[in-house]
């Protein structure tokens, strides 16, 4: 039975070598991180060595790394962080008349992750301002610029976006946000393990991470704390990552985490460029074999493994369904909206007609994709969109 999966970015297959180390500290080094006997402690020292190794990847020190369950909890920590512990930011230094809560500048591509706690904040009062995006998914830095006022607390935009791929101008926000004294967030889930991802020449203060974007386990990503940056705790108990967040720690998905991080830091350049080519070969192959087709996304900008496109005249859901009858497992953008029959709201961002970006399909490739993996889909999917369009009356109107 064939199976194919190009859904990466959705999750990725857990790396053989991470379950190998992970399994060890579920099965003999069993005790908590934070007890002082000898079983916290070996514990205790494989955290330390797993944040050294994700520290290091993006060129930060290992005390500003705190782990977290995921990406969507590194995102909400560093928004309602940075927004509950900066919200007087711009009010009158006399105190007479509150001016605002604060002031959050965000793109309208953003992972929900990010959108759904701004608009959280929205309603606890928090101004704000969701910035447009030009038809290839960049945000404009004069934009940025202009919406920035004296009551801004933070920026956050991400640094690729997880459904056309497409890489913001992280180091030239940055630098405006450190100019401006604006804290700079970034979600970097999409493009660690696949993009150079360094703190310090993206000028960002915090920075969120995932696990299982990366070979790691699922349920395990850290949020990277600049050393001075004014951010409020969301979870509270003990006095755990350095009373950062509350929690009994993770031990075999940190360990997990640095494992795959590890093996990213060794493989990443080699695997980009095979999957690089994968990708470029799906694409001019569906050129030539389809018609009435268009690529979401930046055509260079992007993430080496990332291809939107839309097959106009037909559903994308359609082709997502037809295609996992025939073993490829494909999406249609973010895995936390596929069950949701409305258009992407980043394709709507980048003013993809409705009707066409209705039929996007995302293929995100990996490091066990194939050539034989490309050609049996090329093979496939010209049939399979054949036949839908057979069926649809838009597409005989043409």
């Amino acid at each position: 039975m064939t199976r194919i999966y190009l859904d990466h970015n959705a999750t990725t297959p857990t790396h053989p070598e991470v379950v190998k180390a992970m399994l060890p500290y579920y099965e003999k080094i069993y005790g908590n991180a934070s007890s002082i006997h000898q079983f916290g402690q070996e514990a205790r020292k494989a955290v330390d060595e797993a944040r050294e190794k994700v520290a290091s990847f993006i060129g930060a020190k290992p005390e500003e790394i705190v782990f977290t369950s995921g990406g969507t909890e590194a995102d909400n920590f560093a928004i309602k962080g940075v927004a509950y512990k900066n919200e007087k930011k711009g009010r009158d230094p006399l105190n007479r008349a509150c001016s605002g809560s604060g002031h959050i500048i965000t793109s309208s591509i953003e992972h929900h992750a990010v959108l759904n706690p701004c608009k959280y904040l929205e309603e606890k009062g928090f101004k704000v301002t969701y910035l447009p995006v030009n038809e290839y998914g960049v945000v404009n830095l004069a934009d940025i610029n202009k919406a920035i006022i004296s009551e801004t607390i933070l920026i956050t935009i991400m640094h690729a976006n997880n459904e056309v791929g497409t890489i913001e101008p992280i180091e030239e926000i940055g630098k405006m946000a450190k100019e401006k004294g604006i804290i700079f967030h970034t979600d970097a889930v999409q493009s660690v393990g696949k993009l150079k991802v360094n703190a310090g020449e993206l000028n960002v203060d915090l920075l969120s991470l995932s696990g299982h974007k990366i070979y790691g386990p699922k349920g395990i990503g850290a949020l990277y704390i600049r050393k001075g940056t004014k951010i409020e705790p969301l979870i509270l108990g003990g006095h755990h990552e350095r009373n950062k967040r509350a929690g009994t720690e993770n031990v075999p998905g940190i360990v997990g985490f640095g494992r795959a991080i590890e093996i990213a830091s060794q493989d990443m350049q080699k695997e980009n460029k095979k999957i690089v080519n994968l990708r470029d070969k799906l694409w001019n192959g569906l050129r030539q074999k389809i018609d009435s087709i268009q690529l979401n996304g930046h055509p260079e900008k992007r993430t080496p493994n990332t291809l939107n496109v839309s097959f106009k005249f037909i559903e994308g859901e359609s082709i997502i369904l037809n295609l996992d009858l025939q073993g490829v497992a494909v999406s249609s953008g973010s895995a936390c909206t596929s069950g949701l029959l409305e258009s992407s709201h980043v394709l709507k961002a980048m003013g993809v007609d409705p009707a066409t970006a209705q039929g996007s399909v995302r293929f995100s490739l990996g490091r066990d994709n194939t050539e034989e993996d490309i050609d049996y889909v090329l093979q496939v999917l010209p049939d399979i969109v054949s036949r839908l369009r057979e069926m649809s009356p838009l597409y005989r109107k043409n």
